[in-house]
């Protein structure tokens, strides 16, 4: 079979080795194109290009190897990318997406946290603060909420957040007693 004057394998080798390229180009210049997977998960470009090149790839291979029409091998290569690619969404895509949103924090979501003076915070100046969780230190500027100075090493306790400075307030509980 022949498409624009060139052998159907021709075509899908092409279209591979373009979209191998477009895939590398995402890589390094695609994080303006993350917004449509924001919107709708199925119009993620990088779903879209591994589709593209599970589906050539498929269809080249199948070409050359087997004597099947090429309509035949057109809906294989087309289900064969999409179980693929649907098994790279759920199993990569989608982890990936969770740990980022989970290793991330708001500043509001600092409010309540309990955390050490590492820079001693002035009366009315400025010290630094670092908060320990599960997914590493945050170390943030602060200043006393009550314009008092705290010594360095006091653990406090976050009131307030603004202009990303923490107001912070002496803490002490039954293990500093």
């Amino acid at each position: 079979m022949e498409i624009f004057g060139m052998s159907i394998e021709m075509v899908y080798l092409f279209i591979l080795i373009l979209s191998g390229i477009l895939t590398v180009l995402y890589l390094f210049f695609g994080d303006f194109l993350d917004a449509l997977g924001d919107v709708a998960p199925f119009l993620n470009p990088a779903l879209i290009l591994a589709f593209i090149t599970f589906f050539s790839a498929t269809a080249y291979i199948l070409e050359l190897v087997t004597s099947l029409s090429s309509i035949i091998i057109a809906i294989i290569s087309a289900v064969i990318a999409f179980i693929l690619a649907s098994v790279l969404h759920v199993f990569v895509f989608i982890p990936i997406k969770s740990a980022e949103e989970s290793l991330s924090y708001t500043e509001e979501s600092l409010k309540g946290r309990v955390g050490r003076i590492i820079l001693s915070v002035p009366e009315d100046g400025f010290g630094e603060i670092i908060i320990e969780s599960k997914s590493g230190t945050i170390s943030k500027p602060a200043t006393s909420y009550d314009h008092e100075p705290i010594a360095e090493g006091k653990r406090v306790l976050v009131i307030d957040v603004k202009d990303g400075v923490l107001y912070v307030v002496p803490y002490e509980d039954e293990l500093d007693a």
